[in-house]
């Protein structure tokens, strides 16, 4: 029985043009995973654990820094708890709209408690390697006023940039992006919101049918 993990991280509820278009992969996804588990992580309700010094003391010890002892285990095994909801999915849905051309500070904040030595991704002689292995995602881009060919000044790209390096980092090498970008400024706004429907409920029957 397979476990898909969604992630939210627009605080918009229903007004969310990113939480819409993941409700219609979420849709065709049900149809063809029945017996999937199913297991929806609001990032704006969840308590993800600050990474405090304790916490990095604990992180550093894969490193050889110092030793694990009972008060830095303590804090470890709460990054350790929030850490394997992830690691123990096999599939993601990710909803990430643009803040000033990155991700929303709770996706940052989750995805920094989460990449963890000896959990997410190892480190050896070459540097880092992942640990996760045969797991697939979706990820579903918004922007409002950025998109392909906008001046500079109106936005870069460190949204899908960043998340596609982080999921390799950690081992998730298929990625199928769903993006509906300018959403505020695009004349054919509405055409492109129903090309982005279109699109997730293709990669859902394409991709991730059981």
């Amino acid at each position: 029985m397979k476990r898909l993990l969604h992630i939210i991280s627009s605080p918009r509820k229903e007004k969310s043009k990113s939480g819409a278009i993941a409700q219609e992969f979420m849709e065709q996804y049900k149809l063809l995973n029945s017996d999937a588990v199913i297991d929806e992580l609001n990032l704006w309700d969840l308590s993800i654990p600050t990474f405090d010094g304790d916490k990095a003391a604990a992180k550093m010890t894969f490193f050889g820094e110092g030793t694990l002892n009972e008060e830095l285990k303590s804090s470890w095994d709460k990054v350790v708890e929030v850490t394997e909801r992830f690691s123990s999915a096999d599939e993601y849905l990710i909803t990430v709209p643009m803040w000033n051309g990155g991700i929303p500070w709770v996706l940052k904040h989750y995805i920094d408690t989460i990449s963890q030595p000896g959990l997410t991704f190892g480190f050896g002689a070459e540097g880092y390697f992942p640990l996760l292995k045969d797991k697939k995602a979706c990820v579903i881009y918004t922007s409002g006023v950025y998109g392909a060919g906008v001046p500079i000044e109106l936005g870069l790209d460190f949204q899908s940039t960043y998340l596609n390096w982080w999921l390799g980092l950690v081992g998730i090498t298929e990625i199928h992006s769903v993006k509906f970008l300018g959403n505020l400024v695009n004349p054919d706004a509405d055409k492109e919101f129903s090309n982005a429907l279109k699109s997730a409920h293709g990669i859902a029957k394409e991709f991730f049918a059981e």
